[in-house]
């Protein structure tokens, strides 16, 4: 029996419940697009984004952040703020902007961001998220939701905010199984998941450690209504699909060593326009490099010529040469 079935959120319906979540410098457009492509996830996250740089950036520096890929699905834009006043009008914006879904980042463990009072350190204020949840939810037509991490072992916090997200009206809930202080290494709590799962009414979409079926197997154990791959689908956007097939125990075809180095370098190319010039997209190539690498047995070597490529010329002819 499979675990994938339609995913209903507020007023909009998926076809599936598997997402790409959203990834600091890497979920862009040509990331999303070609996620979509090779997968056809619900939804795609696109990076967090500030509410002052949503508000008081021209329109031409926002793209970056805003632009959506003609052909690419639907897009949950993730807002980092702590001012209800701010929230509520960079929702409206990004509403207009053509977001499909939008979300609240209480997660993001980042110095700077909780010195702000956003990301992780709203989960420390009841209160305030109760005013910026209902903020959001006064400026928009489209599905609200919140993606947060868990206080291990704390029943009484999750309990707070499972509350808050209820009373609120949040439309969904994304809960990463680690607590802010908690890095890759500490594995994700799943019972702190199913502790939102029964909670709350409204769909919870388990983060954390999806990278392989059986990974996604326990993840849907604790009985979310969806799951979020996260960092295993970068240089892989064909996992879903990937997973999807195998879940139902059909045969997945894995891309070549060519087609996979077609793919990188149709991310790296399309990056430039979106980013203003061929050297800000040759340093996304280098931080990509090892996700696209992963298949080759001189990874280690590729990613360090990668590193000394200067111009997008000198990257296709690098990969003409490893990817054989």
């Amino acid at each position: 029996m499979t675990l994938f079935k339609p995913l209903r959120i507020g007023n909009k319906t998926f076809a599936i419940n598997l997402i790409q979540g959203p990834l600091a410098g890497v979920s862009l457009a040509p990331f999303r697009e070609l996620t979509w492509r090779y997968s056809q996830p619900a939804f795609s996250c696109s990076e967090m984004i500030s509410c002052k740089t949503l508000l008081h950036r021209s329109m031409a520096s926002l793209q970056r952040f805003t632009a959506k890929h003609p052909q690419e699905g639907p897009v949950c834009f993730q807002l980092s703020g702590s001012d209800p006043v701010e929230l509520a009008a960079a929702t409206k914006k990004i509403t207009d902007l053509g977001a499909d879904l939008i979300d609240l980042n209480c997660g993001c463990p980042v110095k700077k961001i909780r010195s702000r009072g956003a990301g992780s350190s709203l989960l420390m204020n009841a209160p305030k998220l109760y005013q910026l949840i209902t903020a959001m939810k006064s400026h928009t037509h489209v599905p609200v939701g919140i993606k947060i991490r868990v206080e291990g072992g704390n029943e009484k916090f999750n309990q707070e905010i499972a509350q808050v997200v209820c009373d609120a009206g949040a439309d969904f809930l994304v809960v990463h199984g680690r607590h802010w202080t908690e890095h890759y290494e500490t594995p994700c709590r799943h019972e702190a998941i199913q502790f939102f799962v029964e909670q709350l009414s409204i769909p919870v979409i388990g983060n954390g450690d999806i990278a392989c079926i059986d990974s996604l197997k326990v993840m849907f154990a604790t009985g979310c209504a969806g799951a979020m791959i996260s960092r295993a689908g970068v240089g892989q956007p064909w996992l879903i699909q990937q997973l999807m097939a195998e879940m139902c125990q059909q045969k997945f075809t894995f891309p070549s060593l060519n087609e996979i180095s077609v793919i990188y370098l149709e991310h790296i190319e399309s990056l430039i326009p979106l980013l203003g010039s061929e050297k800000f997209s040759m340093l996304h190539a280098r931080k990509l490099a090892k996700y696209y690498a992963r298949p080759l047995a001189n990874r280690t070597d590729f990613c360090a010529a990668v590193n000394a490529c200067e111009t997008l010329a000198d990257l296709k002819s690098l990969c003409a040469r490893y990817f054989i």
